[in-house]
């Protein structure tokens, strides 16, 4: 289901947290960490995306990029879903899942 679309307003979203540096050279890494070009010494990530959210690839990608350079992940890539399940069928399995997920993790810092 390449063609769903969960979230089609980015431009409105990096606009707002970047002004005029969207897609410019000067994006702060922590606005864009996926910008980095050695993440080795980040802090350990949780990352979730669903199978059908726009953004799988580069969350995966960054996933990726993080474990490679020796950073500790936890990646949950949750089947059959788009972005913002959890806050549209927030009754569902997996919403149940995602947000036990999150409490374990917060409640670990």
């Amino acid at each position: 289901m390449r063609g769903f679309r969960g979230w089609d307003d980015n431009r409105t979203g990096w606009g707002a947290l970047l002004g005029d540096a969207v897609a410019g050279p000067d994006v702060p890494a922590h606005a864009a960490p996926a910008r980095v070009e050695d993440p080795a010494g980040l802090p350990a990530a949780y990352i979730e995306v669903g199978q059908l959210d726009i953004f799988r690839d580069e969350d995966l990608t960054y996933a990726l990029r993080l474990s490679q350079a020796g950073v500790p992940v936890e990646f949950h890539l949750h089947p059959g879903v788009p972005h913002e399940f959890d806050g549209i069928a927030f009754t569902t399995d997996v919403a149940r899942r995602v947000m036990a997920d999150r409490i374990r993790v917060l409640s670990s810092l």
